[in-house]
């Protein structure tokens, strides 16, 4: 928590860019000034390291011609949202109110916002694009220019991404949808109507884990005849693995450990799998894989995990010291494990330095490695909708739980913990329709 806030105080003290085009580091309209609205709502905060917490807080009004405040009906939790846990991600301060997937009814709408209308449905996607810039006009929505002016992001990675819901003011410092009530800037640009067909409990996933996931795959350049290797049976390696069937993959292999296999197994029976810690005396997942795959390794490698997790102790104490903040491990073994003139892409988070990278290896077999955890959500979640219309994808597939806001911070710890087969949920508030077909069943907390 020292070093989060560390960084939060001295980004003030350097003070912002002057690129961003709407108001920053409002991650709690309870604690800005000109920020609340009438009324409560309930949130989930970040209270502190490894600490979450429901909250009241002030809810949210209209400060931007082109605001959209949303009451939420439907959010959920992702992997990402660990990161912020455990402080990995820096810049949060006591209050910031997480989450950045989420869906939900117009209520409010700002002076120029003349496309959407209270009472529309939508989702919002995971990033805030102003519409506009260089990158906006080509639909790269993740880097937008305009929309986060956040200093130290700009010197440690020699370039800004957009602003991001409910993910600290490293990047923008905008409060998120788990919560009852949003406020969405440039809400024309970054909430798409979802049609009657498309339920909230699919419709939600279209704010990040389904333009992630594919985004992962297409940017890899997964084709026809390709073997995949996915590191990560979580929601993002799930739904990558499916995606990458549908390009033409013809095998997928997903490697992990624990129950999240077996449930892997049981929705999707065709993908084979490796379970690290069940390996056998001088095997490694190299070695498996290279074994599996004709001795060369995989045509596509997918890491969708993230660098926080290390599996030896040099990492653990490097992590714990902060002489890194990322593990090389998994990219390490991801780049072993790919065949000479692969692909690997990484879209699992990383957020700064790492010791120990094989660079040699990436070089000298003539690896590709792209990273690509940043999805631009705009680019694809219109193609993406029609899928699920179509049934050609089934997000449901991935969800293991149906919760109650008011239960999030209980949640966090069982989803952090990999507690009671949890996966991905759909997070319901007072707003919520009834359940879909399939949805799974309410579990109270």
């Amino acid at each position: 928590m020292a070093l989060s806030q560390a960084a939060f105080k001295a980004e003030q003290a350097i003070g912002h860019g002057d690129n961003a085009t709407t108001v920053q580091d409002v991650t709690n309209p309870g604690l800005f000034p000109g920020a609340a609205g009438e009324g409560t709502m309930k949130a989930l905060a970040w209270m502190g390291k490894n600490k979450v917490e429901m909250i009241e807080t002030a809810r949210p009004k209209i400060m931007e011609p082109r605001d959209v405040i949303l009451k939420i009906t439907g959010s959920t939790v992702c992997g990402s949202d660990l990161h912020l846990l455990h402080s990995s991600v820096v810049e949060l301060q006591k209050g910031d109110i997480l989450g950045h997937e989420f869906c939900g009814i117009v209520d409010e709408v700002g002076d120029q916002i003349t496309a959407l209308k209270k009472g529309q449905r939508v989702v919002a996607s995971f990033q805030i694009a102003c519409g506009d810039c260089y990158y906006c006009k080509q639909k790269l929505s993740s880097q937008c220019e305009k929309t986060n002016a956040n200093t130290l992001e700009n010197a440690m990675y020699g370039g800004r991404t957009a602003g991001m819901f409910g993910y600290s003011h490293f990047t923008g410092g905008f409060a998120g949808g788990q919560s009852e009530y949003t406020r969405v800037p440039y809400g024309d640009v970054n909430l798409l109507p979802l049609p009657d067909d498309v339920p909230d409990e699919l419709g939600l996933y279209l704010s990040d884990v389904l333009a992630t996931s594919w985004h992962c795959v297409v940017d890899t350049g997964v084709k026809k005849g390709d073997v995949v290797a996915i590191w990560g049976a979580g929601p993002i390696g799930q739904m990558a693995a499916d995606f990458s069937l549908i390009n033409g993959a013809s095998r997928v292999i997903m490697i992990d450990h624990n129950w999240r296999l077996q449930y892997v197994q049981e929705k999707y029976p065709h993908i084979e799998t490796i379970d690290f810690s069940a390996l056998g005396k001088g095997e490694s997942v190299t070695s498996k894989l290279k074994e599996m795959c004709n001795n060369r390794g995989p045509d596509v490698s997918l890491e969708c995990a993230a660098g926080e997790y290390a599996k030896g102790w040099a990492h653990y104490f490097e992590i714990m010291l902060g002489l890194e903040t990322d593990t090389s491990e998994i990219v390490n073994e991801m780049i072993s494990s790919t065949r000479n003139f692969g692909r690997c892409g990484i879209t699992g988070v990383y957020v700064g330095f790492t010791n120990h990278f094989n660079i040699g290896s990436l070089m000298e077999r003539g690896i590709r490695l792209i990273g690509n955890g940043q999805a631009p959500v705009h680019l694809y979640w219109e193609s993406l909708l029609k899928m699920i219309q179509d049934k050609q994808i089934d997000p449901l597939k991935m969800v293991s739980h149906r919760v109650r806001l008011e239960d999030l911070d209980k949640v966090y710890y069982k989803f952090e913990n990999k507690e009671d087969g949890m996966q991905k949920v759909f997070a319901e508030t007072k707003f919520s329709a009834p359940p879909c077909k399939g949805s799974p069943a309410l579990t109270r907390f």
